[in-house]
Order: C-alpha cells, then structure tokens, then sequence
C-alpha cells in the first residue's frame, strides 16, 4: 500500500496555552517522504494556522 495516515498537529496553539487542534490526512510515502506542512483551521483560537505532521 502506497498511501500512509498521518496526524497534523497545530503548532502555534501549545504557545499560547490552548489545546491544539488534531486532523488526519493521507499521503503517497513513495513521493512525499519528508514531513508534512499544511495551514488548517484551528477552532480553538478561530483562525487558520500553520499544522505540522507528529506521527
């Protein structure tokens, strides 16, 4: 199988005290081998921000 779950974790809501916000995505292993980097909504501090792959 080519395609792997990851877990993106927001990385600006540890910073100010808040919980962070989680999502699950999916990615070719074979083509995207470094860790991923996306910008997502965060609901608890109600704006987009930047996400980073933990797992």
């Amino acid at each position: 199988m080519a395609r792997e779950i990851i877990t993106i974790e927001c990385s600006e809501a540890r910073k100010e005290g808040k919980s962070p916000s989680r999502y699950t995505l999916t990615r070719n292993k074979k083509l995207k081998t470094e860790k991923l980097e996306v910008k997502k909504y965060n609901k608890f501090l109600r704006r987009h921000t930047l996400h980073k792959e933990i797992k």
